[in-house]
């Protein structure tokens, strides 16, 4: 498989891009886990891949983000939807250079996952996904789905600010109202290792498709 994918070429070829692939879902649905195991499986088939995560809690704005999900700061509502979408377009330059280099980016949350947490805090939909038109489009969102009441059963649970039950439920309200057909919904109740087989083969055929010349596009909502 490897020397299908692998866009290394030699000469005065212009590389391929990477793929941006986005995993999304319920605090508790897997997706670090299947981030990490992606990126792990990705590099052992000789594709260049990087994992990313936001909210990005490494810049300034992150710090700022961070205290909040930790509930060492508040913040409005409103505020801290902004502060979400600026802390994904303060990283948009690297993610374009990175893709238009040839390395796959997988990303645990990104922009939907702004948009179902303030969308359930009661902020009006439109205007949460304002913010992130012109932030770069996924080449795939994969979709882990699992109920708000399976996730309430893992391990680790309510450590963070939006880990309680009832406004998870209101999260995957949000999610529901997102999502279109082009997403891939995978059972995230699945045991782990099938979870991770239906990942690879999605995320496999979408890297294909962007070596072969997919354009980068934008978000995203006019």
């Amino acid at each position: 498989m490897a020397s299908n994918l692998n866009c290394s070429i030699e000469g005065n070829k212009k590389e391929c891009r990477g793929a941006l692939i986005v995993l999304e879902g319920l605090d508790r649905s897997g997706k670090s886990s299947q981030c990490s195991r992606l990126v792990s499986y990705l590099e052992g088939q000789g594709i260049h891949a990087e994992l990313w995560r936001f909210p990005d809690r490494t810049t300034n704005v992150g710090q700022m983000l961070s205290a909040y999900l930790t509930n060492a700061s508040q913040l409005d509502d409103h505020t801290i939807h902004l502060l979400f979408s600026a802390n994904r377009w303060e990283k948009r330059s690297l993610m374009e250079n990175k893709l238009k280099t040839g390395t796959t980016l997988i990303v645990d949350r990104y922009s939907y996952s702004g948009v179902a947490f303030s969308a359930a805090k009661g902020l009006d939909i439109q205007w949460c996904k304002a913010p992130e038109i012109g932030l770069l489009a996924p080449d795939l969102v994969a979709y882990l789905d699992i109920s708000p009441e399976k996730a309430a059963e893992r391990g680790g649970y309510g450590n963070e600010r939006y880990e309680k039950l009832e406004f998870q439920k209101k999260v995957a309200e949000s999610y529901r109202a997102l999502h279109d057909v082009s997403w891939k919904v995978v059972d995230a109740c699945q045991p782990i290792e099938d979870v991770e087989k239906e990942l690879q083969e999605v995320v496999v055929d979408c890297v294909t498709e962007c070596h072969k010349g997919k354009p980068i596009s934008t978000l995203w909502y006019q």
